[in-house]
């Protein structure tokens, strides 16, 4: 006889799916994902946008006239969800009806959530990594000490990022062991006698350390970088250093040159603009070390970038150098021309796999609701508004019956300035 499913099993698959689903996440659980959750319907498209906040200057008078100042322009710049493809997961229809009679739904379906949950952090950190404006460290130096992990927190106060919510630091497994060696009264983390705890709870290493969380994370995303000469060159032209031209991306276009023959500029790379330094975007004056030195600009390149012979191409960063008059919106002390020195950080033909660190406003994640098909469906939502999509069908070419999953999330940069790359000194 065939299979012969109840009325109500996609909500049974739902239920238990949902659970493994949450059970398993870990960096998708430190971002914000209240800002896009509900935002997405046929009327929106592809993107959603969030007004960016303003700010203004301060002038002083000796008595209170201002009549011969300049008022401060009130600019309104916009962050952006965007929707991503979908991750689906599917099945055999009589796997999923024997695990029902058998009662080992478990069984089944943790690994598919598991799977899901997987890739959509590998891609999302991969996001992060390419989309984090900051650096903490020495660029290719591992992170071995609680000192490099503190140095972050460091980053964040000079840049006048509020502690005002969760800030995480993120290791890989290798990372954890190497700081467990150097304190053994951390490393425990989560919530102490508990016997089942889900994977956030296992990965925190230490709570509130430099007033950050630790976690320890495996999704964390990586790139290798191209073989060339010479990883040094100059900007060919003056960039448009105003924040009216970057307030709706806060992404920035460097015209390079001399910077390797036909070399690959990858997505996460790190460049450092020399002269130009980072500015407190709280102050507004220039950040200073330990030692009194100045905090050199650095971005991120957000996509890869095949230079041509002489070593030129465009680069997108993200996290801009800006540089105004009015200085209301100012993140470098004076502005990048032609000529100044362009250095991609790092060393040639090497892999690098950066921590990550980031404020919870810094990234946004949602779920775009999917239409149903013409099947039985069920929709199950996170607490934290995440959607996905339980359906049983069929496929009457191949004669086979099938469940299954989908998600699809949309992303979303909310503060490059929120977010960082972690090395050690």
């Amino acid at each position: 006889m065939a299979n012969n499913f109840d009325s109500n099993i996609t909500r049974k698959l739902a239920r238990v799916f949902l659970e493994k689903f949450e059970t398993n996440r870990v960096i998708s659980k430190n971002v914000d994902t209240q800002l896009l959750s509900g935002q997405f319907d046929p009327s929106t498209g592809d993107t959603v946008d969030f007004k960016r906040p303003t700010d203004y200057v301060s002038v002083r008078t000796a008595n209170g006239d201002v009549s011969g100042e300049t008022a401060s322009d009130i600019i309104t710049g916009k962050a952006s969800g965007v929707v991503q493809d979908y991750f689906t997961a599917f099945v055999n229809y009589d796997e999923a009806d024997e695990a029902i009679k058998m009662d080992q739904l478990d069984q089944l379906l943790a690994p598919l959530a598991t799977r899901i949950v997987t890739d959509m952090e590998l891609d999302f950190s991969a996001f992060m990594m390419k989309n984090s404006a900051l650096l903490a460290g020495t660029y290719g130096t591992a992170a071995d000490t609680w000192d490099d992990i503190a140095e972050a927190g460091a980053v964040l106060q000079s840049h006048g990022v509020p502690f005002d919510d969760t800030i995480c630091y993120a290791v890989n497994p290798f990372t954890q062991r190497k700081l467990a060696s150097t304190n053994r009264s951390l490393g425990a983390g989560g919530v102490a006698g508990e016997l089942i705890r889900n994977s956030l709870e296992k990965a925190t290493i230490a709570e509130n350390f430099a007033g950050m969380n630790v976690i320890t994370a495996t999704t964390l995303a990586s790139y290798t970088t191209s073989s060339v000469a010479d990883r040094a060159g100059t900007l060919s032209a003056d960039p448009v250093v105003t924040y009216v031209a970057h307030k709706d991306t806060m992404k920035q276009t460097l015209a390079v040159t001399g910077m390797g023959a036909a070399a690959v500029v990858k997505a996460g790379e790190v460049i450092q603009i020399s002269g130009r330094n980072r500015l407190n975007l709280s102050t507004r004056k220039e950040i200073l070390d330990e030692t009194g030195a100045n905090i050199l600009w650095t971005g991120v390149v957000t996509e890869d970038v095949t230079l041509d012979g002489s070593g030129a191409g465009n680069l997108t960063v993200s996290g801009p150098a800006i540089y105004e008059a009015s200085g209301a919106y100012n993140t470098v002390n004076s502005a990048p021309v032609s000529g100044d020195v362009v250095t991609r950080l790092g060393s040639d033909a090497s892999t690098y796999q950066p921590n990550l660190f980031w404020h919870k406003q810094a990234f946004s994640l949602g779920s775009v609701p999917i239409k149903k098909l013409y099947s039985t469906d069920t929709l199950a939502t996170t607490e934290d508004g995440l959607q996905i999509r339980v359906s049983k069908y069929s496929d009457g070419d191949a004669n086979k019956q099938k469940v299954r999953f989908d998600l699809r999330p949309a992303y979303g940069v909310m503060n490059p300035f929120f977010a960082g790359q972690g090395f050690g000194s």
